[in-house]
């Protein structure tokens, strides 16, 4: 009958509304599979939705999301909390377990959700596939939270290695109640920048290096002051018992010129500790803390505080930074010695834009054999070495060689800058990066640097004036070519040579260490 042999209406709907639901069951192929597995890795928490497990799903979603918007709203509003955050050693902590914690859950999603997504039955070669999808993903997280580990725990340790905790003894550095703003109302910072020499077949360790940095606090313009490490007499601030002890300064008269040598500037560091331990009272580093009040004297300047390298590190951190750029403008000796008659090894040869390594940049900075002014012919090298570093140090680079970088700071720098102040002058580092590095010109023969006696008077009335006023710009000049005549590089040169003739100085350090090559005689 007919009645027996057709169905109701709403049975076909049913079915008709129920197949859909048979295909959906049916197991995804096993590209599908991978592929969800691989979205659900980059976005935690889909590979979740689209297995069905739809509160999990959106938990871990909602999660990663949020994480997500959280680090963009801190890189681009937070600057000031994330520099804060890079030189705390207890926050620090707190990221190196933050990054094992996120790593560990992240491979654990990533693991879980691929189970969910894989059917029930799978061929062997299906499972296969999907173990070394995982694998991959998970090492592809694995890897940079091992780095970023490894980042952070480095940081920590350079922090708490190189810069000053609150037990550490200074008997010069400031007081500073604002830590968060300690600029505010201090419009100069001045660090003295010293470098260490300790090399072999020297007693104790001299100061070959003495340079003022002076900061705008607001522009992060910077003025840079050499002093020769031969001056004599440097005084000492009146009313301090270094002044009791030397009131005349550190040096002598009547002296043979070898005994000279140990009552010059750079025989501070080393000698007024012995001859009088303890006198400027707790410190954990007398001989930088003497030179801060001896070189602020004879500048007029205070030093606030001081960054000491050591220059045998020098070679270390300029390898690190991939090397530096300089312009050579007169030959360079490497090695030689003016006291014991012997010559140099070779000589670096006029060269525009050279690339230096570590070993010849220190040359480059610290070579004298045979060059008349040989101390002003240093200084001036050296400040081009300071800012050859500066333009290396670019982020890329420094990213690239942080833990190299790291390393070798934790070995050759000393400094009084206390750790609670480093977000502070990482900002003003930022505004340095950006501003402009200038020298503060001192004529020597006209201050008397070469005799027993110097004019301390005329160096603080040069140094007041120079940072008083505005350098004004100097006029664009074509920067010249290189010469035809310019010497092939030789291993011998036929000469010794000089320093390049006197010239007018310049305040943009950058223009001072532009290439104009000079003739050796």
């Amino acid at each position: 009958m007919p009645s027996d042999h057709h169905e109701p209406e709403h049975s076909r709907r049913g079915a008709r509304r129920a197949a859909p639901r048979r295909r959906a069951d049916r197991p995804r192929g096993a590209g599908a599979v991978l592929g969800l597995t691989l979205l659900g890795a980059v976005i935690p928490g889909t590979g979740y939705l689209l297995a069905g497990r739809k509160k999990l799903g959106a938990v871990v979603l909602t999660i990663s999301l949020g994480l997500l918007a959280m680090a963009g709203y801190l890189g681009l509003t937070q600057r000031d909390r994330i520099l804060e955050l890079a030189v705390a050693p207890q926050q620090l902590q707190y990221v190196t377990i933050g990054l094992c914690l996120l790593g560990t859950l992240w491979i654990v999603v990533i693991v879980t959700s691929h189970r969910a997504l894989r059917p029930g039955v799978a061929t062997k070669g299906s499972r296969f596939g999907g173990a070394v999808l995982v694998g991959m993903l998970s090492f592809a997280v694995a890897v940079p939270t091992a780095m970023g580990v490894q980042t952070a725990r480095t940081q920590k340790d350079l922090v708490q290695t190189v810069f000053a905790a609150g037990d550490s003894k200074s008997a010069t550095r400031p007081i500073v109640k604002n830590k968060k703003d300690p600029w505010a109302g201090k419009p100069r910072l001045n660090v003295l920048l010293l470098g260490a020499d300790d090399a072999q077949g020297r007693k104790g360790v001299r100061t070959d290096t003495v340079i003022v940095a002076s900061v705008d606090t607001v522009s992060g313009n910077v003025s840079l002051i050499s002093l020769p490490r031969k001056l004599m007499f440097m005084p000492f601030p009146k009313g301090t018992k270094l002044h009791e002890a030397y009131p005349d300064g550190f040096g002598k008269d009547g002296i043979t010129k070898e005994e000279r040598l140990e009552w010059m500037l750079d025989a501070i560091y080393k000698n007024v500790p012995e001859q009088r331990p303890g006198i400027v009272g707790p410190s954990d580093n007398e001989g930088a803390d003497i030179l801060k009040l001896s070189v602020g004297e004879a500048t007029g300047l205070t030093m606030d505080y001081y960054v000491q390298i050591n220059l045998a590190g020098f070679t270390q951190l300029v390898n690190a930074l991939g090397g530096i750029r300089v312009n050579i403008n007169y030959p360079i000796p490497v090695g030689g010695s003016d006291d014991d008659k012997r010559p140099p090894n070779y000589y670096l040869q006029p060269a525009q834009n050279k690339h230096l390594w570590g070993a010849e940049a220190l040359w480059y900075a610290r070579g004298r054999y045979g060059i008349a002014n040989p101390d002003d012919a240093r200084s001036a090298r050296q400040r081009c070495a300071i800012n050859a570093i500066a333009e290396a140090a670019t982020p890329p680079n420094l990213l690239k060689s942080y833990r190299s970088l790291a390393a070798v700071g934790k070995n050759m720098l000393r400094t009084d800058i206390p750790q609670d102040l480093l977000p502070a002058f990482l900002e003003l580092a930022l505004r340095i990066k950006s501003a402009k590095v200038s020298e503060v010109p001192l004529d020597g023969r006209k201050l008397k640097f070469a005799y027993p006696h110097p004019d301390y008077d005329g160096l603080r009335t040069t140094v007041a004036t120079a940072l008083s006023t505005k350098p004004t710009t100097p006029a664009a000049t074509p920067k010249p070519r290189p010469s035809q005549t310019t010497p092939k590089p030789t291993t011998k040169p036929t000469g010794k040579p000089s320093t390049p003739a006197t010239t007018e100085p310049t305040a943009d350090l950058a223009n001072a260490c532009e290439y104009h090559p000079q003739e050796a005689p």
